[in-house]
């Protein structure tokens, strides 16, 4: 079994925000395999999936994005899922607007949806998968990353979105995420 997880804040003020990627990206993910999030436990909007005969279990944290874990944790503990196992698909300021990085694991790296990760699965052994939203340049990181692309960011974003999907595919058909890293960082 595998768990997706897209990183974002519930309500609709956040809707469609810079922070909201991770919910955006997986959104698209439910919507090519004709998925809906239509079960909510552990403080989490879940859908499952099977590909290739794996279930695979799609998660958007309803706790915000710094309590990520508070869900996260707990889910992979009562499904027995290793976190290795474990793919998180969240938003980067260090990259461009729609610039893709994966990466098997690592460091918070400041992200603090990421460092909730980290202490409630006790380990930084998931994948990451990092999707760049641009680095603010005379505003600031809060208000940055809780406004809206513009249209030209949205369909760039729009573009990533397909590619993070293949790449997870590719991931899941693979079982291979280095694989996957070489196949989809160089873009």
């Amino acid at each position: 079994m595998k768990m997706i997880v897209g990183l974002g804040n519930i309500g609709r003020k956040y809707d469609e925000t810079r922070h909201n990627v991770g919910f955006m990206v997986l959104d698209q993910f439910a919507k090519e395999h004709q998925v809906s999030f239509d079960k909510e436990d552990f403080n989490a909007l879940i859908a499952s999936v099977f590909i290739d005969g794996e279930k695979v279990l799609l998660v958007k944290p309803t706790t915000y994005m710094n309590e990520s874990g508070r869900a996260v944790g707990p889910l992979a503990t009562y499904y027995n899922i290793a976190s290795e196992d474990i793919a998180v698909i969240h938003d980067d300021m260090d990259l461009e607007v729609g610039k893709l990085r994966l990466r098997q694991k690592g460091s918070a790296g400041g992200h603090n949806g990421i460092k909730s990760l980290i202490h409630h699965l006790r380990t930084q052994e998931f994948k990451r998968v990092r999707v760049g939203i641009g680095h603010p340049q005379k505003m600031a990181v809060v208000d940055w990353v809780l406004s809206k692309f513009t249209a030209e960011q949205r369909q760039t974003i729009d573009v990533t979105a397909n590619e993070v999907v293949a790449a997870l595919d590719y991931w899941l058909a693979s079982d291979d995420f280095m694989k996957t890293m070489n196949k989809y960082n160089h873009k």
